[in-house]
């Protein structure tokens, strides 16, 4: 479903990515390790189209969509949860979800997502800034999922979190795959990786 082929990235004169190969198969979770500066944020941030690559291709469904500017990249079917979340704090839990809509959701409804995260129902009149790290993570995958993606990148979603909250975060990325949606996960997290990757 999603493969990078030889895929090199520059920020100004440094080359942060070096002929990058990777294959993402559908309905899979494959992760990302390495310790910080390495290129894993890089990796996914080209991916979307927030940092254009220098050379190689990035095909999904064997379509090259390197370079593409990043609206158009979400709306082949691509969603992104950064590191750090970047919810918007002071918009309401049900706000920030709507964000990510961009026409009704068919599959990752607002309901069912709530469903999916019951603490975001709990906490859904709530503005992001009151909520608990664990739960702006969930927010942020809920915001993500609400646009029907066939791809989620996920970075570095465990950073910051308490271990039972990074168990939960574990069991919701392991329902997704189950539920047909393919993840890239960039971690630093060994556990969470192992415990969650198929690849």
């Amino acid at each position: 479903m999603l493969r990078l082929e030889g895929l090199n990235t520059h920020y100004g004169s440094s080359h942060i990515l070096q002929g990058v190969n990777l294959s993402v198969p559908a309905g899979r979770i494959c992760a990302v390790l390495g310790r910080n500066g390495v290129g894993k944020t890089t990796t996914v941030r080209t991916i979307m189209g927030l940092v254009p690559p220098t050379s190689g291709r990035v095909l999904l469904d064997g379509k090259d969509i390197a370079g593409w500017p990043p609206h158009r990249v979400a709306r082949a079917g691509v969603a992104y949860v950064p590191e750090g979340r970047l919810i918007f704090p002071d918009l309401s839990v049900l706000e920030n979800i709507r964000v990510g809509e961009r026409t009704p959701a068919k599959t990752w409804t607002v309901e069912r997502l709530l469903t999916l995260f019951p603490s975001l129902r709990e906490r859904a009149g709530n503005r992001g800034w009151q909520l608990s790290g664990g739960e702006q993570q969930m927010l942020a995958i809920a915001r993500a999922l609400v646009s029907d993606p066939r791809v989620v990148l996920l970075d570095e979603p465990s950073q910051g979190l308490a271990p039972l909250v990074v168990r939960e975060l574990g069991t919701v990325i392991r329902k997704l795959c189950a539920e047909g949606v393919t993840i890239l996960l960039i971690e630093q997290n060994m556990k969470l990786a192992e415990a969650v990757a198929d690849e």
